[in-house]
């Protein structure tokens, strides 16, 4: 499959144009409207300096429906003993940063570049792109970002200080959205953890044709900051 070269035109190829790994097209820019329009049609960017901006579409899609997450009976009992707050949109920009940091260990570079850090603080500030924290005695303890559009979930990045403080991020995170009646939470690629946690592959027209119904949901656009997600962790507790 050929490897398409974007312009200044905010618009893509299909994304059945992905070779077979996935990379679908190069260049363009991180606009908040290319953003948003890749997204909307299951391609996101990701790439490591120096190289160009790359843009994917891999097949199979990893997905988590939130209803369905696995949580093992150690985390359940973790969960339950109440060590954790967990909060969102109360911390973006470090939960940003922080996940940019955990994969610079070992000196293997990030690809969360500092352009990506600036495009998705703006997303934030816009209302699209959402952070869970996870807390122990006021310092931040593990997390994760995303991007929410319709009724989908697009899971960037997780990372943990503290054992199992992102699990307990992402479990939350599928507890809310079940409520309000979220499709999907996208992992984007596969990876044995998230398949411990209920994530299943699923073939790329199947995942496009959920990402459309989802689409057709209203965005929950702005700040997710007053939700208590330790009242949905309780209210959830009986079925943990």
């Amino acid at each position: 499959m050929p490897v398409f070269y974007l312009s200044d035109l905010i618009a893509f190829p299909n994304p059945s144009f992905a070779d077979p790994d996935g990379l679908l097209a190069v260049g363009g820019d991180l606009s908040e409207e290319r953003l948003l329009l890749a997204y909307s049609m299951g391609i996101f960017p990701w790439y490591e300096e120096p190289s160009p901006i790359l843009w994917w579409s891999p097949n199979p899609r990893l997905i988590i429906k939130p209803s369905e997450i696995v949580i093992s009976r150690s985390l359940k009992s973790l969960i339950r003993k109440g060590l954790f707050t967990v909060t969102f949109d109360n911390a973006f920009e470090e939960v940003i940063n922080r996940c940019a940091l955990i994969y610079r260990t070992g000196g293997k570079g990030t690809w969360i570049t500092p352009d990506m850090i600036k495009a998705y603080i703006k997303l934030h500030k816009n209302g699209y792109a959402h952070s869970v924290e996870t807390w122990i005695e006021g310092r931040l303890a593990g997390g994760l970002y995303g991007v929410s559009l319709g009724a989908s979930f697009f899971g960037e990045s997780m990372f943990s200080e503290v054992s199992n403080a992102s699990k307990i991020a992402l479990v939350a995170l599928s507890k809310i959205l079940t409520d309000w009646g979220f499709l999907f939470i996208d992992c984007q690629v596969i990876t044995r953890h998230l398949l411990s946690l209920g994530a299943k592959p699923i073939n790329r027209t199947d995942f496009l044709d959920m990402l459309s119904n989802a689409l057709r949901h209203p965005t929950k656009k702005g700040s997710w900051v007053h939700y208590n997600l330790n009242y949905y962790l309780q209210i959830a507790d009986r079925n943990l």
